[in-house]
């Protein structure tokens, strides 16, 4: 989730549909958002590429050749300069506005972030690939990273500090280079399967889902990628933005998170079925991930199965 942001005071609202406020610096702008009635149809455009956010509130998007979506608190949504979309506010109100915030960044700030990544990144690489903005996937949710670089971002720009624009500065850096790693990871989960031997960033992905219920360590790895521990935990973060243990815990979650759907699973059966060798340091992680123990995410997840179960007649057995 994205920091709630003070709200407008009511003498200063200049509209009660997408009253803006803003926050220029050197290489971005941000705009903050509010919206308190409900409107349809509401035309935004953005002349650089832009980076945005929910706060609080729903809004329904309308993009060109691209079905409609319920944007919500938790999201995220970027899109290239000049990409037209149409807005609706579907519940927005004086008691429950809709706040969202807009990150305009520069063109030649994302492209010179893009080239120091390829230099960076590939430099004496085996693993080449083109570094870049994917706004094919446009729409998602946030990770904590990316929730707090963000965080940070609008702190920086809304700040009095005299040295803002170096804050905002690195921030922004940070951001770019997280999105690009966290779409590039979706994007060689999605082939793993069928391009596990395409590149050693294919194998090792499908390496671990085929055996992530089973003792998987950073060594065992590194070995499978013909590497040493320090350089394989290094290019690992470097080529997703996270730590190979990391990535392993959370599609443990994942995995967890299935399981637990089921009514003949324990949590101490799930733990150890996804790999777990300790319960409570499973119950420590799935609680800091999903925000809740994973026996009431089990309650829940039964519950609203019983509640979506058509009802059964009395004596069909």
């Amino acid at each position: 989730m994205i920091n709630r942001i003070d709200l407008t005071p009511p003498k200063q609202l200049q509209t009660l549909i997408e009253n803006r406020r803003v926050f220029n610096l050197n290489n971005c702008e941000l705009n903050i958002y509010e919206s308190y009635q409900k409107a349809f149809g509401v035309p935004l455009t953005f002349n650089d590429l832009v980076i945005t956010s929910m706060v609080t509130g729903k809004k329904v998007m309308h993009l060109a050749n691209q079905p409609d979506f319920e944007y919500l608190p938790g999201e995220t949504v970027i899109l290239p300069a000049n990409q037209p979309m149409v807005i609706d506010f579907p519940e927005s109100t004086h008691s429950n506005p809709t706040q969202c915030i807009a990150l305009m960044v520069n063109t030649t700030y994302v492209q010179d972030t893009m080239e120091y990544l390829n230099s960076c990144y590939n430099s004496g690489s085996d693993d080449n690939h083109e570094w870049n903005i994917d706004f094919s996937q446009y729409h998602f949710s946030n990770d904590a990273e990316i929730a707090e670089t963000i965080n940070k971002i609008i702190r920086n720009c809304s700040s009095g500090d005299k040295a803002k624009n170096i804050y905002a500065d690195l921030s922004l850096k940070e951001l770019l280079i997280r999105l690009v790693q966290s779409q590039y990871l979706k994007r060689v989960e999605m082939d793993k399967s069928d391009k596990k031997n395409f590149s050693r960033q294919h194998f090792l992905l499908d390496y671990i889902h085929e055996h992530l219920t089973e003792k998987l360590g950073v060594d065992s790895l590194s070995r499978k990628a013909y590497m040493s521990r320090n350089e394989f935990f290094k290019w690992f973060r470097q080529q997703f933005g996270i730590s190979p243990l990391e990535y392993i815990n959370r599609e443990r979650i994942k995995l967890a998170k299935q399981l637990l759907g089921s009514q003949n699973t324990t949590v101490t059966e799930t733990a150890y079925q996804c790999g777990f060798a300790d319960v409570n340091y499973f119950v420590r992680l799935f609680k800091k991930s999903e925000g809740i123990t994973p026996g009431t995410f089990k309650e829940f997840v039964l519950r609203d199965s019983l509640a979506l179960s058509p009802s059964v007649p009395k004596g069909i057995f």
